[in-house]
């Protein structure tokens, strides 16, 4: 499957064309000859601007669009766990699974034990246990030194029609502060949200979201069977 993104910087729009092949089905080799664009003389933030599957380091960044976006998060496991990446996955959707990533190390010949230290997987099945998890980092990073945080289903899980607004709206605030308090640490965080699918007046929550994020990228199917990849935001980072 191809994979079109068109990369709105400033008053330019680039048009760029990548495979989108799961990188557990390849060997390394084959994928950075289909991943790389000329990227051995970009730094990394312009490396994550070009190529979709490259998150940028030490921002925000939200993936939304088409259906089953949390699903897209998989795609970015197998870089990072083969990079030695450690990862902090807030799974608000309920998507990942062991038996996923234990396919991830057979798949390159790796002992599962190996791929499993270097993650760190919480579930939250309501958007109160969410909001907690995301509180919670600073706290798990003390114990756990994740390079990447990885959250899925924020801001969906707040649509739940049997939570009352008022509730919905509060805890809302306390994830978004939350995230806040992370943003200042030496980490990618990713945002996998199906939030655009609803019909929900509670859709002011994924503006807000948008409004705090760094980087916005939306994600569409097209007829020909790829996806696009446009990035909606990007707000320059400061170099340390």
């Amino acid at each position: 499957m191809g994979v079109s993104i068109p990369s709105r910087l400033g008053e330019h729009q680039d048009l760029l064309i990548f495979a989108f092949y799961s990188p557990t089905m390849m060997s390394r080799a084959a994928c950075q000859v289909i991943m790389s664009v000329r990227t051995s003389a970009l730094s990394a933030e312009q490396r994550a601007a070009q190529n979709p599957w490259v998150l940028s380091n030490r921002a925000l960044t939200v993936f939304y669009g088409c259906p089953e976006m949390p699903r897209l998060s998989h795609y970015f496991l197998p870089r990072l766990l083969f990079a030695k990446k450690q990862i902090l996955y807030l799974d608000g959707a309920n998507q990942i699974s062991p038996l996923l990533l234990a396919r991830f190390a057979r798949e390159r010949g790796v002992d599962s034990s190996s791929v499993n230290s270097l993650i760190r997987v919480a579930r939250a099945f309501t958007c109160f246990q969410l909001t907690e998890l995301v509180r919670r980092v600073p706290k798990t990073l003390e114990k756990f030194s994740a390079d990447v945080l990885i959250v899925t289903a924020l801001p969906d899980l707040y649509f739940d029609e049997d939570v009352r607004d008022r509730e919905a709206r509060a805890s809302f605030e306390h994830a978004l502060e939350g995230l806040g308090n992370v943003a200042p640490l030496s980490l990618s965080i990713a945002v996998f949200s199906d939030a655009t699918s609803f019909k929900t007046k509670r859709r002011d929550f994924f503006q807000r979201l948008r409004k705090q994020a760094d980087h916005v990228v939306k994600v569409e199917s097209t007829p020909d069977n790829k996806l696009s990849f446009t990035r909606e935001k990007n707000t320059p980072l400061l170099s340390a």
